[in-house]
């Protein structure tokens, strides 16, 4: 499966942002050793649904440690006995683009 998610704090640190929290989950993810990849707005993980459902439980318990309201948003593509689809989905699309 591939999940899509969103993680943050309900509100920014004293300088008016998020990315130190952000950043403590982004290294959760990495560490974590599963294809991942992060963007300006999402990080997409890829794994086992138990794999995947853990990394984003160690996620929000590290952020919710250090801040009282966590805000996630989780988009699933469950297919069972695919893998590698995080970056042949986007391969597909190159090709038929003609850019592959």
């Amino acid at each position: 499966m591939i999940a899509a998610f969103s993680i943050a704090p309900a509100s920014p640190d004293d300088s008016g942002s998020y990315a130190a929290a952000v950043a403590e989950a982004v290294g959760i993810v990495r560490a974590s050793g599963l294809p991942h990849e992060t963007n300006a707005m999402f990080t997409n993980l890829e794994g086992e649904w138990d794999e995947v459902v853990g990394v984003l439980k160690q996620c929000v318990d590290a952020m919710t440690a250090r801040h009282p309201r966590v805000s996630l948003v989780v988009k699933c593509d469950i297919r069972p006995e695919h893998t590698g689809m995080l970056t042949s989905k986007v391969e597909r699309v190159d090709e038929i683009l003609g850019e592959a």
